[in-house]
Parts: structure tokens; sequence; C-alpha cells
């Protein structure tokens, strides 16, 4: 079981990650070591046109959320089933996230980047298959929203740094955040 302080070794290890990463490609990335709330890195080009980035990192294959941040749940406290009407709206859905996934042995640290909607279609896929598979109804703690999607659920966005490359571009001067 992960301790507090080895989150928050995993939280430093991802930033610092990711803006190694974005050094290599000529961006400027610094992290904010959990200042702010909505973000964690601000990257910059040589034009300074300014992106924020999310970063969420584990050492674990899979990313803990809760499922009612990005789904629409309600717990039935009499059939104890839950029920799925529909996804979240989301506040800032374009906001660039990182998901990396750590390898603390020999292996190669490995990069998911995304959208907060596609965050959310991850999630929100994970969940509905698997309470789908148990009727709603989870076995052992029937009002939880636990929700951990394993790494192999994000593959599809495995190493889109052109996501942000991309993005920065389409930053105007005016619409920076420098």
């Amino acid at each position: 079981m992960a301790t507090g302080r080895d989150n928050s070794l995993a939280k430093q290890i991802g930033e610092s990650l990711v803006c190694a990463e974005l050094g290599r490609r000529g961006i400027i990335a610094t992290a904010f070591a959990g200042n702010i709330p909505t973000f964690d890195i601000l990257a910059a080009d040589e034009y300074c046109r300014a992106l924020p980035i999310q970063v969420k990192a584990s050492t674990a294959n899979n990313w803990p959320s809760t499922a009612s941040r990005w789904m629409k749940l309600e717990f039935d406290q009499i059939s104890k089933k839950q029920n799925y009407t529909g996804p979240t709206e989301l506040d800032a859905h374009d906001l660039i996230y990182v998901y990396v996934a750590i390898e603390l042995g020999d292996g190669k640290d490995r990069y998911f980047i995304l959208t907060k909607s596609d965050v959310q279609q991850v999630y929100v896929n994970h969940y509905t298959t698997w309470m789908e598979k148990k009727g709603w109804q989870r076995p052992n703690k029937p009002e939880s929203f636990d929700c951990r999607p394993k790494t192999h659920e994000f593959e599809t966005f495995e190493d889109n740094w052109d996501l942000i490359l991309n993005r920065l571009k389409q930053v105007s001067h005016t619409e920076s955040f420098i």
C-alpha cells in the first residue's frame, strides 16, 4: 500500500520527468510543486506561447480516481446499486494531461498525453465496463466510486507529445499565459 510520502515522491518524479521530456523537445517547462490547483506544469516555447499541463504519476499499473468526478452517479440505498446517468460537465475540457507510468526498476518510464475530455472517456469506459459485469452493484463497498483504469487503457495516447507541441503553435501571443 502506497503511503503519502510514496505518493508525494511519485508526483515529484512525474512532474520532473515531464519537464525533462518537454525540454528534449525544445520546450521550457516548470513545475509548481502543487501550489496551483488546476495544473502542475507551465510549458512555454521560444515565442512566449504558454500552456498549462496537469500531471498524474503512478508507480503502479493504474491511476486511482473517483468515478463520480468523471460521471454522474447515484447510489440507491435500498438496492445498493449505482446508477450512471451520463458524463459530468467538465471545466477546462481541453486541458492537457500527461499520465506518467514511472518504472522504478530498470524499465522505461511511459508517457500518455491526452486532453481532459479524453481522460474522462478513459475513466467512464473503465468504470462502466467493470460495473456492468457486476450489475452496477459493487461487491464489498457498494457506495464506493473508486475507479482505477490500467495503463493499457491509456495506450492509444502513448508518447502523444505532438498534442502539446501543436497546441503551443495554436496559442496566440494574446492568449498566452505569459
